[in-house]
């Protein structure tokens, strides 16, 4: 989100390095026999009730809805538990097409995709595919993730929204979430597919732990953006907040923003804090670590980017079984490869 997930000075200044609203193509149901093809999507029946977590009321509709839009990376969850949307909008493919990170296992070459810029929001494209239900991710003050704040009753005139909470819960709430989503939708959570899911969650869960318990050591979790090194405050990132959890000893900055979520460190001063390894944010909006190292001298020589021990973790996953593993399997491996340095 804003203020929280992306690193900004102002609201405006994030808003502007957000990503991108897009709305895209009409799909139906879907089965498959993996996490790649998402098997799932029953076609439910009767009626349909979900809790809108912005204001705590249920949105009640007299059947399931068949012509759902959703947030870009609420729908790649959707997706990994076997239902796909009518539309999505968000970030979702790359400048050269390929897709972007909150799009997860998306099939974005089949999406029509309306606007992939924050503030893009092609409603009219929206009132003709007759929507029934828009959902979206939410984040205090900010209402449906990526739907413009300016035409947010004129979308909602014409289908009821939902927004689930990723701000606040902890990692294992907001997937179970998703997943219930996934089910009102129609989505069979026993099937073979999602059964595997939700033990690989759990082994990566796992991993992690055992990871950092063979080979214990110092750790940062940062994003990189042109105006400093922003260190992540642990507790208000949910894949971060499982991770000291499990057991993971994370740097926990002294002086975080206002919103709890980063502390802004200057490039002049990137060796703040001690770590073993550090773990950059690889969302696309970020300065990647290739770039930092031949570019950026204060970070090339911080001791544990000299030893070769960064890694990637991703603030924004996506909120499925699926997407939670591949989140801490990424993490794991970057545990298990680092050594301490004092040793």
């Amino acid at each position: 989100m804003p203020l929280r997930a992306y690193p900004a000075l102002s609201r405006r200044g994030l808003l502007a390095a957000a990503g991108g609203l897009g709305a895209a193509s009409v799909l139906a149901a879907c089965g498959g026999a993996d996490e790649e093809e998402p098997e799932g999507a029953g076609g439910a029946s009767g009626p349909f009730a979900f809790l809108d977590e912005r204001d705590g009321q249920e949105v009640e509709l007299e059947s399931v809805p068949t012509k759902v839009v959703a947030f870009t990376g609420l729908a790649a969850a959707l997706y990994d538990y076997g239902v796909e949307v009518a539309a999505v909008f968000g970030p979702t493919t790359l400048a050269d097409g390929a897709p972007d990170l909150q799009a997860g296992r998306l099939p974005v070459e089949e999406l029509t995709v309306l606007g992939n810029a924050w503030g893009e929001f092609d409603v009219e494209q929206f009132a003709e595919l007759g929507p029934q239900l828009i959902v979206s991710h939410y984040y205090e003050g900010f209402d449906l993730w990526f739907v413009p704040e300016d035409r947010l009753e004129e979308v909602e005139a014409l289908a009821p929204g939902i927004g689930i909470e990723v701000s606040k819960p902890k990692l294992d709430q907001i997937i179970d979430r998703h997943a219930s989503l996934a089910k009102a939708l129609g989505a069979d959570l026993e099937s073979e597919a999602n059964s595997a899911a939700v033990e690989r969650f759990g082994a990566a869960a796992g991993s992690v732990a055992a990871a950092f318990g063979e080979n214990p050591m110092k750790v940062l979790a940062v994003g990189a953006w042109p105006d400093g090194l922003y260190i992540a405050n642990p507790p208000t990132f949910n894949v971060l907040a499982k991770c000291v959890e499990l057991g993971v000893d994370l740097v926990v900055p002294d002086n975080p923003d206002q919103n709890g979520y980063w502390e802004l460190l200057s490039w002049e001063n990137a060796d703040k804090y001690e770590a073993d390894a550090i773990f950059l944010d690889i969302r696309t909006n970020g300065i990647p670590a290739d770039v930092l190292l031949a570019d950026y001298p204060t970070w090339a020589a911080l001791p544990a980017v000299a030893a070769g021990h960064v890694y990637g973790w991703n603030a924004e996953p996506v909120y499925s079984h699926v997407g939670g593993a591949i989140e801490l399997e990424r993490i794991a491996e970057g545990l298990a490869a680092a050594k301490p340095l004092g040793g």
